[in-house]
């Protein structure tokens, strides 16, 4: 009769512990911690607790819309199950020890405004469905090991202010696509091993006020930046910015 009372106040503590966020979300943070090791997180997660008392996880109206691991000992892969967080709108992994691919699944998160998986291992192609994140405003792949062409898909990114793949393997050319992306203001994709020329309408973005190509196979030396009144010649080779007062 104990042993019967004790498996029913189990059950109890588990279903508070999980109450009231959807399946697919538990699951998807569950599959997230097993896959990166999370019992040797810095902090780490109490799988007993309320979901909502878990370290880096914001819940709002029983919805998780933002999880922010940055910094934490992550080990592994990404599950394909982080594409169930389906109302996530900040995701933040970047400075963690992740290795693998991008999972596809990541075009799923369809409210992400943030994503930033920088300064990890990560391998392989950029996946095409990122260009399903179309409220999207920042992108922060950086300091990784992905190859591969920047997929013309992003080119639907219409929202985007901030693109970052510095210091992977990228290659290929900088696809005309790019130039749709009108509220750019950072445009960062040095040390890679893009090549050919950059698009003739990268100097028109309205808004950009940084742009980083340095230490690429590219073949011109200088671009125009525009900004307002105050047009900026950059260097190619060395980043440095040369402007009419020089």
């Amino acid at each position: 009769m104990k042993a019967i009372n004790l498996f029913v106040l189990c059950l109890f503590v588990t279903f508070t512990s999980f109450a009231n966020v959807p399946i697919k979300q538990k699951v998807a943070l569950v599959a997230l911690y097993n896959s990166t090791n999370g019992n040797q997180w810095i902090n780490t997660w109490d799988l007993a607790t309320p979901i909502a008392s878990w370290y880096g996880v914001t819940v709002k109206n029983d919805q998780v819309v933002a999880l922010n691991l940055e910094f934490n000992n992550l080990q592994g892969s990404l599950p394909h199950e982080i594409g169930d967080l389906e109302n996530l709108k900040h995701l933040n992994l970047g400075l963690n020890k992740l290795t693998g691919i991008i999972p596809s699944s990541i075009g799923n998160l369809k409210r992400l405004e943030t994503l930033n998986i920088a300064m990890n291992r990560l391998e392989g192609e950029i996946p095409s469905e990122i260009g399903n994140l179309s409220s999207l405003h920042i992108l922060e792949l950086g300091s990784n090991k992905l190859s591969g062409m920047i997929p013309t898909e992003i080119s639907a990114l219409n929202k985007l202010v901030k693109l970052s793949l510095i210091d992977n393997k990228i290659s290929g050319e900088i696809p005309v696509e790019i130039m749709s992306l009108k509220q750019l203001e950072e445009l960062v994709l040095a040390n890679n091993e893009l090549a050919g020329d950059l698009p003739f309408a990268l100097s028109y973005f309205p808004k950009l006020k940084t742009f980083m190509v340095s230490d690429n196979k590219l073949t011109q030396e200088y671009i125009s930046l525009i900004n307002g009144n105050n047009p900026n010649m950059m260097d190619l080779n060395s980043g440095s910015v040369i402007t009419d007062n020089d």
